[in-house]
């Protein structure tokens, strides 16, 4: 498994594309969550996210789908992603093609909580 992991807070950790092999691995890292930011079909050879789901399935991880098709967040993506961080007790591992689209999203649904918190 690569280690190409980064942590962003004690909730979130970022990532490339993973594979259904990998779950393990993240689920012994004590994640509870890995949500895909990441468009199904993007790029040939990328793993089906539903073979993702069934591997977090197999393995007590929360599987949640938040695609975004490139670098400017949308409304949809921002509010997914922080929908997942208020809903999870625990860890969070986001990923997408590089872990760049969920850092954006990470950064801009963490602006959106200090606006709020204003």
């Amino acid at each position: 498994m690569r280690q190409d992991w980064k942590e962003l807070d004690q909730q979130v950790t970022v990532s490339g594309q993973i594979r259904p092999e990998d779950v393990p691995h993240i689920a012994a890292a004590g994640f509870k969550l890995i949500m895909c930011n990441r468009p199904d079909g993007e790029e040939a050879g990328q793993p089906d996210w539903d073979d993702i789901v069934e591997a977090c399935a197999h393995n007590g991880v929360e599987a949640r789908y938040v695609p975004q098709a490139d670098r400017n967040p949308t409304e949809y993506a921002i509010n997914g992603f922080g929908k997942a961080m208020d809903d999870t007790q625990g860890k969070v591992f986001a990923f997408c093609r590089t872990g760049t689209r969920c850092e954006l999203l990470w950064n801009a649904a963490m602006a959106r909580r200090a606006s709020r918190a204003a």
